[in-house]
């Protein structure tokens, strides 16, 4: 789903003046670009013979609110030591002129990242171990003390689903080159059924096995990544989030749809769902509602994506997203 890029590239001069200061050790020795669909520019450095991630803005022209790496790195800082892996938040520069915007420092976790939720390569012990260790991690990272770790003014408290809902649906109408009927169907059906109860805490915004690493040979999450979402708000849009992957097929992106789960050793939808709701000490039935919001979001995210394609080719190949997802949702709505 990523736009034709320039190739990443960084001015390592005044880079390495700026590590110098801040830093032990001496000398950079490697700046590898990250590929893949991260929005915030990404790169492996090694300095002093310590490995290190640099996240960045993009250059240009910015949404106001977008790209917020101040956040992440506050995000990321905040959670050391509550039992969420992250990795250590070394370094925050808001000095444009090092590497033309702002960006932050964070230690290299080693380990595995997956974009395959099958879990190519792995035994179903081990499959069912990971999944395990991510719903516990998720559960750890909604069980967060906001106060206690200094994030009560990270967002609002309170009526996230009606905002979410409002500003998807004002996205949509923006952006839209084209009518998908049942993204404001999907839109007028989560607007009416929104559940009463909604509490707070620290939502992440994007989890999901690709922004974890595994340890390296073990079968456990070792460090939470991609931050860029994160805010205050209803843990229950994260489960969902985690839970599309259920109604997914593997055309799209990977999905577990028309996989034997038996078989490879990944537990059902609802069962890994009460295995985080369990964990939480909340009643473990998991609400379809949710995953079905989170489709909807997902949905308007692929229209926007499709129509800033950089070829004709790519918009195509990008277009029936939008409406499978929106059709994934409203199937949910009928559960």
């Amino acid at each position: 789903m990523n736009a034709t890029t320039k190739p990443l590239a960084l001015e390592t001069a005044r880079l390495a003046d700026y590590l110098a200061g801040v830093l032990p050790g001496q000398g950079l020795t490697k700046v590898q670009p990250v590929s893949g669909g991260l929005s915030n520019p990404t790169f492996f450095l090694s300095w002093g013979g310590a490995d290190y991630v640099l996240r960045k803005k993009p250059a240009g022209p910015l949404l106001a609110s977008a790209h917020a790496i101040d956040r992440e790195y506050r995000v990321i800082r905040a959670l050391a030591g509550t039992g969420v892996p992250v990795p250590e938040a070394v370094q925050y520069c808001a000095d444009d002129s090092v590497i033309g915007t702002e960006f932050y420092l964070m230690t290299r976790v080693p380990g595995r990242v997956f974009h395959d939720n099958a879990l190519p390569g792995l035994t179903p012990e081990d499959r069912g171990a990971v999944f395990a260790s991510m719903a516990d991690t998720l559960a750890a990272l909604h069980d967060v003390d906001i106060d206690a770790v200094g994030l009560r003014d990270f967002g609002k408290t309170g009526g996230f689903l009606d905002r979410q809902i409002r500003r998807w649906t004002r996205q949509y109408d923006d952006s839209r080159s084209r009518d998908i009927p049942e993204i404001p169907e999907l839109a007028a059906w989560l607007a009416a059924h929104r559940p009463e109860a909604e509490t707070t805490t620290i939502v992440h915004g994007d989890y999901r096995l690709g922004n974890l690493i595994l340890h390296p040979t073990e079968p456990r999450v070792v460090a939470v990544l991609d931050w860029e979402l994160c805010t205050l708000g209803d843990p229950m849009t994260d489960l969902g989030y985690n839970l599309m992957v259920w109604s997914q097929t593997r055309d799209e992106y990977q999905g577990l749809g028309g996989h034997d789960l038996a078989a490879l050793g990944i537990p059902p939808r609802d069962a890994y769902a009460a295995r985080y709701l369990a964990a939480r000490g909340l009643p473990t039935q998991v609400d379809p509602y949710y995953i079905a919001f989170a489709f909807f979001r997902l949905a308007v995210i692929f229209e926007g994506v499709a129509a800033r394609a950089a070829t004709a080719a790519e918009a195509e190949s990008l277009a029936p997203f939008s409406g499978i997802f929106a059709r994934h949702g409203l199937r949910l709505a009928g559960e």
